[in-house]
Order: C-alpha cells, then structure tokens, then sequence
C-alpha cells in the first residue's frame, strides 16, 4: 500500500468511526456545593493612561486618557498598546496565580495551550494549575506578566475565596517534594514499559496473518498500553517527556493537543458538572438522573448494555484527536502539522500491516479496556454543580484509587490505579506513585480531608461502577438536573470549542431527535 492509500484509507477509517463512536470519556455522585460569589461587575474595566501629553509608545500614538491594553508575546513580554473593540478581543482578564492577581488579556493569545484556558480561570486562582500542569520555566514566566489594575485585584480580592489551609499545607508538599528528586524518570522502568510495548506490536504484527484472534488481543493491549504511556508523557515536564511527546499520535493514534485540551480540563475541573467532559457520557450513560429534557430511553437499561458504549471509548477518542488536529492546523497552534504528521504516520503503519479484520476489533478491546480502567475512579464520588475554589481538596473529595490484586492488573492499569497521586500530581512520572501513596494518606490525615484518602480493591470498584448505572438507570428524571454540558458557567462543555459540544458522534443524533 502506497502514502496515497494510506492516507486516504485512514481518513476513510476516521469518518467510519466517527459515524458510531459514542459520547466522552469516564464517569462518575452527586453532591452540590456552596457556590462561588458572584464577581461584581465593577471589576472588569480596562486600565486607562494617564499622560498630560501625547505621546508615542510602541509606534502608536496614545493620547491622555485613551484605553489601554497589553499585547505579550510567547516568552510573556508585554507592552501597553491601544485597547481593541472588547467585541473581537478581552481587555481585561484578571487571574490570580500564589496570591498574586495578573491582567493575562494579552497573554491569552500567546498561552501555547489555547487562550480558552485562560478565559476558564477569569476572576478566579489558578495557582494548583501553574503549578500542576506547567514547567519550571513556564512558573517562571507569569510573574513577568503585568500586575492587574489596583481597583480590580481590590474587588476580586473581596470576592474569591481565601485559600484554605489544606492549599497552603499542600503547596509546602509540594515544594517539598520537588526539592527531593519526585520529579527525576526512572530511565531504567521507562526501558522496560516500552519494551513491553514494543513486544505486544510486535507479537501482533506476527499472529496478524495466522492467529488473528490472538493478534486482535495483542494489539489490543498494546494501544491501551501506548495510552498510557503517551498519558505520562503528555503531562510530564521533564525533558525525556518533551522528547516522548509524539508517542502516544504514533503508537496509539491519539493527538497531544486533544488530549490536552479535554485531559487537563478534566484534571483542573474535576467531576464540575457541565465542564468535566469525562462525566458527559449522555445519552449512553448517565451518572446521574437528569433533566426530563435531556433524558434517553438508553437510560432504563445502561447497567445492561454499558459495555457497548465502553467499547467506543477509543474509537471516539481517535476520531476526535483528528478533528482537533485538523483544527489546531487552521487556528495555527503550535506544533500542529508535525502533530498531523505524526497521526498520519501512525495509520500508514496500522493500515500496512495489519488486515482490517484485526485492527478494527483492537480499537474496540482496547476502548473495552481503557474505559473499565478509567470510569470508575471518579464514578463513585462527589460532583459538583458548581466551580470548586479550594482544588485540592476537591481533588481528594472526586477522585478514589483501585488497590490491584496481581502484577498484570498492576501493569494493565497503567498507573490509573494511582489515580488521586496522579490527580494532585500529574506531570510527576507515575513510577513515583506508589511511594507517594503513605505520604497522601498521611496528609489527607492531618489536614483532615473529608471521605480521607479514598481507595477500593479493583474489583469492589467496578461493582461500584455499575451499581451506580443501576441506581440511575431505575431512577426518574429529576426536573432542573444539571446538564451536562454546562449552563453557561466559565468552561461549559457547549460554551467553547470541545469537540464534546452537544453531544459526540451517535450523540449528536440521538440528542437531535429527542
């Protein structure tokens, strides 16, 4: 098969599967919590210059008492320059990062992950997020960035929520453990992942002709295990991550820029509903029981079939990571075409080398698989239908870990087991969870968590899963349950540009003829 065919077959691939995949991610109880303060409106405004004389700043002439913005490039550089129509761009965007307020409305465009990562944290801290998801250098960075207007941090300050000791307690660890190595790869269990890895492609690249439901396993395992370990080096900082970045678009077909945008706001948004793409599985699956409106008669009976959406979870996933590379393409973000090359690699060599009747039942083992891995870490706990200020403990109060029972469930599960270790530290390499698992019991102790430091065996977790699926399924609908895609609130599921907007594949359908 020449480039020409492969390519042509991979997108004729993305449109079949784009034609059944179902809707999001994981699943996960519900339990509302107080509501963040209404920010008053008197805070947003732009910053004016107060200049007796005209001048020239920049090779633009201001004039006294002329709105200003601040324009910053990708090293967070800013200079003062005339303030744009409020209609095509922000001019004020205010975030709080270590109790420090900043104007980020010319930094958004320059932030490589997207600027709607900035809009979600407007008005509210984003400091567990600098410090979770960024680099050193990118730490360092912000506090280059222009100081918000004294009035504004004022009235913000009034209104957002005073950090709780467990964040201050929780920054303290965490400064901790970044001074004593957490955060240095094991090169050596690197080597033996990835052998693993390459053992699995290769055995299924040999039984694809003569054993083919022994290929279908193998290959099955390998994508799920190419998850996760494209998932550790997505979130990693370090910089074999930054090398291993493309792994998971040419060994498991999944884009770093979807995975991203969707993955990271799942880990910073945790189970808030109508924002958390994870827990907006409907119509398939509901977590919970909703809206009359929004209802499905799959509902009744999604404890029965919720293997057959779960099979679809890596399908959709593939599909989606191609409309968003395809996107990233056109809005120009960074590293795009290399990341659409890297997917295009990934299915010249699937498309080459192993038969259709192979590869095809792989993708839906491995959906199978990831979803069971991966639903019932959040299913069973809190969610929120509104934002959470406080995110560590809402980390601990979401999130519940799987005890494994033998070494291959150890493997399969690819460090999901750990999951609030991952949760509260995601860009640390996961072989460090396991001996972080005393220290979070110890803190969650201490600062008395409420629900502690959360786990069940594998098993008793599952049942969990699907009890709850049960509970909803013989549920009625409740009118006003939240929906979940979101209402309007900063980083609803619909308000952005999720491919999750309104539903996903078959979702889509079902949704429109309700």
């Amino acid at each position: 098969m020449n480039f020409n065919q492969a390519y042509a077959t991979s997108i004729a691939m993305g449109l079949f599967l784009g034609g059944i995949a179902y809707s999001s991610a994981f699943t996960f109880t519900h339990q509302p919590l107080t509501r963040a303060p209404v920010l008053s409106t008197s805070s947003r405004f732009s910053s004016m210059l107060e200049k007796t004389d005209t001048e020239v700043n920049n090779k633009v002439e201001i004039t006294s008492e002329m709105p200003t913005a601040w324009d910053c490039n990708d090293e967070a550089e800013c200079v003062e320059v005339p303030a744009c129509n409020e209609e095509e761009c922000r001019t004020s965007l205010d975030v709080r990062i270590h109790g420090k307020w900043y104007d980020l409305s010319g930094w958004r465009k320059a932030h490589p992950a997207g600027a709607h990562w900035i809009d979600w944290y407007d008005g509210r801290d984003a400091t567990e997020v600098m410090d979770a998801f960024h680099t050193q250098k990118g730490r360092e960075m912000y506090k280059r960035l222009p100081a918000s207007a004294a009035e504004t941090a004022a009235v913000l300050e009034a209104t957002a929520a005073p950090y709780s000791q467990t964040e201050i307690n929780f920054r303290k660890l965490r400064d901790e453990l970044e001074n004593s190595g957490w955060w240095e790869r094991d090169y050596v269990h690197e080597a033996k992942l990835l052998g693993i890895w390459a053992s699995l492609v290769i055995g299924a690249a040999v039984t694809a002709e003569s054993f083919q439901p022994v290929s279908v396993m193998l290959l099955g395992l390998s994508m799920t295990n190419a998850g996760w370990l494209g998932h550790d080096y997505i979130h990693g900082v370090d910089k074999f991550s930054g090398f291993m970045r493309p792994f998971a678009a040419v060994a498991a077909g999944l884009g770093p820029t979807w995975w991203s945008d969707k993955h990271n706001k799942h880990h910073a948004l945790t189970n808030e509903m109508g924002v958390d793409e994870d827990i907006a599985t409907d119509p398939f699956l509901f977590p919970w029981a909703p809206d009359p409106e929004n209802d499905s008669p799959l509902r009744k009976i999604q404890h029965w079939i919720f293997f057959i959406p779960f099979s679809f979870l890596f399908a959709l996933w593939r599909v989606d990571t191609l409309q968003v590379a395809v996107d990233s393409v056109e809005a120009k973000r960074p590293d795009a075409k290399g990341e659409l090359w890297y997917l295009l690699a990934h299915y010249f060599v699937l498309l080459s080398i192993f038969p259709m009747q192979v590869w095809i039942p792989a993708v839906f083992v491995s959906g199978l698989m990831s979803a069971i891995i991966v639903t019932p870490t959040h299913q069973s706990e809190e969610f929120f239908d509104e934002y959470q200020p406080d995110w560590v403990t809402a980390q601990f109060q979401s999130t519940r870990n799987a005890v494994t029972t033998n070494p291959f469930s150890e493997w399969l599960w690819g460090g999901m087991q750990y999951q609030l270790e991952h949760h509260l530290f995601p860009s640390m390499p996961r072989s460090k969870y396991p001996s972080l698992r005393p220290i979070l019991t110890k803190f969650a102790e201490e600062n008395k968590v409420p629900g502690g430091y959360r786990e069940s065996g594998e098993f008793e977790i599952l049942k969990m899963n699907w009890d709850l699926y049960k509970r909803v399924a013989e549920s009625d609908p409740v009118p006003g349950a939240p929906y979940s895609r979101g209402n309007g609130q900063l980083g609803a599921i619909d308000s952005g540009t999720s491919p999750g907007a309104g539903g996903v594949g078959l979702g889509k359908i079902v949704t429109a003829t309700n």
